[in-house]
């Protein structure tokens, strides 16, 4: 049976890949000529990879570890030490570490926390432990009844200080979902320090050797056309075609550079766009459908990432770093972190901006000096005196719709992949999986449609391989 799947992304392909290991015919279409949808990458006119934003791989990711595992591809995952790296504000160049010892969970989180002295008083200590323990002790059902606050709120309700939220859960807060404390809800942030707390490794992080597209991708590209599936890139979706019933008739497949329009035929279809444009696709019928009427209380976060090239090296720390900036979230010296990026005498820091609300309509020329400035503050040594470091050469990539914005109440509105249309499905990180906006989310979303197609027409693996639908259980952690 063949399945058309519109969009390239880590929802689409992955969705691909167990559709091929079920024993159907995939293809997949992507409208730019680039594969990765939210991860894509480019290469500059110096051959230099400029990213969509900066992906970090969590231990906590157990179906896109099962996914490299599957690929043959785990060697591409660079493991760090585990801790987390805040800067300090107050002052400037310098960090607080929290490093996680060889202890089982959550013993090795509670003596991180303990031995941190910088960001957190013994007073703070205690109020963060009263904050967290019930919603660890409580489960998740619990976690997921917290959709009705911000972070921020829930907090205050556990007599958790305005410092503590300062301190450690803005950094955190944008991070997850490119928004401050008082706009995330709850359940976010909780389920995220729940996987990181309850596993030994939840909270250890991971770089890509290289860029997404290439390193992992294409690997799930070519697993899908090895076992007779398509990807198909420039190959917009104009419009979702119907049958009498309401039913998907048919793909149309906007043509370029002159070429007529396509109709792409398929038994099924899956949507695995981002919920922006799908929403924009819906044909007119469908609208009246209370199912799909849920999408219009979902939209995507605008991000910003920065990639800025620098004549020295600025800083030897091989990890992720929260800025604790106003206007940065994270960062990296990629220089350091990724292997195809390594360069012992430069720095090339990629960096996010968020909130990025007031920023997605600024000009480069605007957002690249406000950076900057936050930077001197993070590197004063080397941005004072008579010899600053030196911007060879920046890229700026605006992404106006993301992940879905996770305020309070969006978990009422996230559906589930299986539609009320027969043979049509969805796949995306806005769908219903436990792993909200995020990569593992989507990874988790493509199988989990994989599975939905699979049961519903009972068709037969086209051979003998374990059965690789089965979402992996959230202790299926790194222990690279």
């Amino acid at each position: 049976m063949r399945v058309a799947i519109a969009g390239a992304g880590l929802a689409g392909l992955s969705c691909a890949k167990y559709l091929t290991d079920a024993g159907y015919t995939p293809i997949v279409l992507e409208s730019r000529d680039v594969l990765g949808g939210l991860v894509a990458a480019w290469k500059d006119a110096d051959g230099d990879w400029y990213e969509t934003g900066l992906h970090v791989f969590f231990g906590a990711y157990p179906n896109m570890l099962q996914l490299f595992k599957e690929l043959k591809i785990e060697d591409r995952l660079q493991w760090k030490e585990h801790t987390m790296i805040f800067n300090q504000p107050e002052k400037p160049g310098t960090y607080s570490r929290f490093d996680f010892p060889n202890l089982p969970a959550p013993l090795n989180g509670i003596v991180a926390i303990l031995q941190n002295n910088d960001m957190l008083s013994w007073g703070e200590k205690i109020q963060l432990a009263k904050g967290l323990v019930p919603a660890m002790l409580r489960g998740q059902k619990y976690v997921e009844s917290t959709d009705r606050y911000t972070f921020s709120e829930w907090l205050k309700i556990q007599g958790v200080s305005e410092e503590v939220q300062q301190d450690i859960f803005i950094a955190a807060s944008k991070s997850l979902n490119f928004i401050n404390p008082d706009e995330i809800s709850a359940v976010v942030l909780l389920t995220a320090l729940r996987r990181f707390l309850q596993q030994k490794d939840g909270s250890k992080m991971a770089f890509l050797d290289g860029a997404p597209p290439e390193r992992l991708c294409q690997p799930m590209v070519d697993y899908i056309t090895a076992r007779g599936g398509e990807v198909r890139l420039n190959s917009p979706l104009k419009e979702i075609m119907l049958n009498p019933d309401g039913s998907v008739k048919g793909f149309l497949i906007r043509g370029l550079n002159g070429v007529s329009d396509e109709m792409l035929t398929a038994d099924i279809y899956v949507s695995a766009l981002p919920v922006d444009p799908l929403k924009v696709m819906l044909p007119t019928s469908w609208k009246n459908l209370e199912f799909f009427q849920k999408l219009d209380g979902l939209e995507g976060v605008p991000v910003i990432n920065l990639q800025l090239w620098f004549d020295r090296k600025l800083t030897d720390i091989d990890q992720l770093l929260f800025s604790r900036s106003p206007l940065l979230s994270v960062y990296a010296d990629m220089s350091n972190t990724c292997r195809e990026y390594a360069n012992s005498e430069r720095s090339m820091l990629e960096l996010v901006l968020a909130p990025a609300s007031d920023w997605i309509n600024k000009s480069n020329e605007e957002i690249l000096p406000a950076t900057l400035a936050e930077l001197e503050k993070l590197f004063p040594q080397h941005f004072g005196g008579k010899n600053p470091a030196k911007l060879l050469k920046y890229h700026v990539v605006k992404t106006p719709r993301s992940v879905y914005t996770a305020t309070p109440g969006r978990e009422n509105y996230r559906p589930s992949q299986k539609t009320p249309v027969n043979n049509f499905y969805l796949s995306g990180s806005y769908t219903m999986q436990p792993y909200l906006g995020s990569m593992e989310g989507a990874v988790l979303s493509g199988k989990l449609t994989a599975q939905e197609i699979a049961s519903a027409n009972k068709v037969a693996k086209s051979s003998g391989e374990h059965n690789t639908l089965k979402p992996q259980p959230a202790t299926n952690a790194a222990t690279a």
